[in-house]
């Protein structure tokens, strides 16, 4: 069954951001997401292809308390989650993301698995990693193990 008031996906991301309308503008802008549907000032569904992330505000109603917000970090540091998207040129991409005023982590690296790929930072403190698919390579090449 359809429903128009959700986005598609399988798995849709809530990501938490101080400013939802400027972070979904950001997003946008910087990498290439496309504005959905809006819910008053506290959460924006964007989609990319045909998948989601929804933009959501961490004081609105139905999050936990200020205090009991879930971060990219543990409370030890360490980073609990990133977004991996797959575009069609990440160095394309990279070029918009980096003119948007995007926090690189990563320039773009072809790896041995067939994939290039970058990593930046949102103004939220999102991780997300950009990948494109250059060569099909067979798993255990480069020490992975194809269970399927």
């Amino acid at each position: 069954m359809n429903n128009r008031s959700m986005p598609p996906g399988t798995i849709i991301p809530e990501l938490v951001y101080a400013d939802v309308s400027a972070a979904a503008a950001w997003l946008c802008q910087a990498f290439g997401f496309k504005e959905r549907l809006r819910i008053g000032s506290h959460r924006c569904q964007l989609v990319f292809g045909d998948a989601s992330v929804v933009a959501v505000d961490g004081s609105g109603a139905g999050m936990p308390a200020a205090g009991e917000l879930a971060t990219s970090h543990s409370p030890h540091g360490e980073r609990t989650h990133s977004v991996m998207v797959h575009v069609a040129d990440v160095d394309r991409h990279y070029d918009q993301a980096v003119q948007s005023g995007a926090r690189i982590l990563r320039p773009p690296e072809t790896h041995p698995f067939g994939e290039r790929q970058y990593t930046a930072l949102d103004p939220g403190g999102h991780q997300w990693t950009f990948s494109q698919t250059v060569a099909d390579i067979a798993p255990e090449t480069w020490g992975g193990e194809l269970v399927d």
